[in-house]
């Protein structure tokens, strides 16, 4: 089989008109071409770290939408998953991988839960770590959240980083924020990668001791404009993630539509699609081949770069997309679930007041850290949502138990009536509400519990939701169907007063325990900085 088109060669940084000859899946030969083209064949894209549950479907169903973008292998933690249902979450993903020629590279993750500070539906050990490695496979150590137990070298922690050594597996890293002597003691460990860069300067810093840095553009954190100019200085140290992507912006583009931002902007055409490729597939001992003779034939073929439409993506040799066509099946197993818990009452979630000045998460469009600030509280003994200064109740119901409701307050939410809520909460994916009354609260978290997990809107009168079959974060429905009720439900929210690009992914954050300043999880408050559970009033 031969495939013509004007060949871009990220290893010798050329573009020239070539004739592929494909044959057993591998490309056998590269031959120059006398007749220039209009199409461009590019190496098939990596993203080097995403968590396919954030898209809410299944990674069948993921592959099916990748492909169009021309994704060719992703680099996947299954860490929600597994703060649900532990090591049988893992296979599921992996098993369902198994069903489409899109290439999952799965980590074994290292923070399950992610603290002791919340209540998650399973336990990952350093014995479940070695056993994943050796039985299943994996490729490498998940994002090291607990980067105190890293810096203080907690024995458990140490124990998985040194399993990970022993079998010669990357580590990859997550360390907001971390500098200086902290930072040194954390990279010192083995790990080498880090996705949660905001500034440059701290990634520079980072780079400076030999970490990797993913940039991310997902759909809560997005760091490309932030991080672009380290192309002009750090390229090969460079790979690009989506970390987490809701299914409407899995629909309309992958990484190639980061590809085709920084191209259109005049960073080196080479230097992306290596950090894209090449960078990956070499950090995590990839099988994507790159276009080079011998490789296996994963290939894109693309419109221009400036804009990088994806007409066909080759994986083995094999075309899965092409002609507007996914041109393999698939069809989702039996869900699985772990949700245990009983409707609550507006009584669970009432506020006494106990202190003068309270404690309030402050959150930011389209970031994963928010700033806790000092608020004074009004009088009387129980203490309400404020909508005209945008004060408004959160509240973290444990899903796997009937503990009571942890309560506490948010600004930068801007709802003005209503409530939503969402069983994707990161990481050990409990009920996350938040809403201006009670009674609108507790509608959505019992909604919520009635389906076994989804998300859920209410607007003071009527309920709205979207069932999540698969541990209460996952649908076995496909990418545009799940795409359109989860913009339907978004619509909702901000018809309620809400501004924000992605209130639910942000709502989900709002329970990640490991991203500064202040978080909630279902045991209270949790100042991340101390790294512990911290009250709602200031004494």
């Amino acid at each position: 089989m031969k495939i013509a088109g004007n060949l871009v060669d990220v290893h010798r940084r050329n573009i020239y008109p070539a004739v592929i000859t494909v044959k057993n899946g591998l490309i056998e030969r590269i031959e120059k071409a006398k007749e220039v083209f209009e199409r461009l064949i590019c190496p098939g894209l990596i993203d080097a770290h995403i968590h396919i549950e954030s898209s809410m479907i299944t990674p069948g169903a993921f592959a099916m939408e990748a492909v169009r973008q021309g994704t060719v292998e992703v680099v996947s933690d299954p860490h929600e998953i597994a703060n649900v249902i532990g090591v049988e979450g893992i296979k599921f993903m992996i098993r369902d991988s198994k069903k489409v020629p899109l290439r999952f590279n799965f980590g074994a993750p290292s923070c399950v839960p992610a603290t002791g500070s919340e209540t998650s539906g399973a336990v990952i050990t350093a014995s479940d770590i070695d056993y994943l490695f050796t039985n299943e496979k994996l490729g490498y150590l998940s994002e090291m959240m607990n980067f105190p137990g890293v810096v203080y070298r907690d024995p458990e922690v140490m124990k998985k980083i040194g399993i990970a050594k022993k079998y010669g597996k990357p580590i990859d890293g997550h360390a907001p924020g971390l500098s200086g002597d902290m930072l040194e003691k954390y990279v010192s460990a083995g790990i080498s990668t880090d996705h949660e860069c905001s500034k440059i300067t701290e990634a520079k810093e980072k780079i400076s001791m030999g970490m990797k840095i993913l940039i991310r553009e997902g759909s809560a954190a997005r760091n490309l404009n932030a991080l672009k100019d380290l192309y002009m200085t750090d390229p090969d140290m460079l790979m690009l993630c989506s970390d987490d992507l809701h299914p409407e912006m899995l629909f309309e583009g992958h990484i190639n539509k980061l590809v085709a931002k920084l191209v259109s902007e005049g960073y080196d055409i080479f230097d992306i699609l290596r950090s894209a490729t090449v960078n990956p597939a070499t950090h995590y001992s990839l099988k994507a081949g790159l276009l080079r003779e011998g490789d296996r034939a994963d290939f894109i073929i693309v419109d221009s770069l400036e804009k990088m439409n994806v007409k066909e993506t080759w994986i083995d040799g094999v075309m899965v997309y092409g002609n507007g066509k996914v041109y393999f099946n698939y069809e989702p197993g039996k869900g699985i679930n772990n949700f245990k818990c009983t409707p609550i009452n507006g009584n669970d979630i009432v506020v006494q007041r106990t202190g003068g000045e309270m404690r309030v998460i402050e959150a930011f469009d389209g970031e994963l850290l928010t700033r806790e600030i000092l608020v004074p509280v009004p009088g009387g003994k129980v203490v309400e949502p404020d909508t005209g200064k945008d004060i408004l109740k959160i509240v973290v119901k444990d899903r796997y138990n009937d503990g009571p409701p942890a309560v506490g307050f948010i600004k930068g939410i801007g709802l003005s009536r209503g409530a939503f809520a969402s069983s994707v909460a990161h990481d050990s994916h409990n009920i996350i509400a938040v809403g201006t009354d009670d009674q609108s609260i507790t509608e959505t978290i019992n909604e919520i519990i009635r389906t076994k997990g989804g998300l859920a809107v209410f607007d003071g009168s009527k309920i709205k939701s979207l069932k999540l079959d698969i541990g209460g974060i996952m649908t076995t429905r496909m990418c545009e169907e799940v795409k359109d009720d989860y913009q339907s439900l978004n619509s909702l929210v901000k018809s309620l007063g809400c501004q924000m690009k992605a209130p639910f992914m942000t709502l989900s954050f709002m329970a990640l325990l490991v991203m500064p300043d202040l978080k909630i999880g279902d045991k209270g408050l949790f100042d991340v900085n101390k790294f512990q559970i911290t009250g709602l009033f200031v004494d």
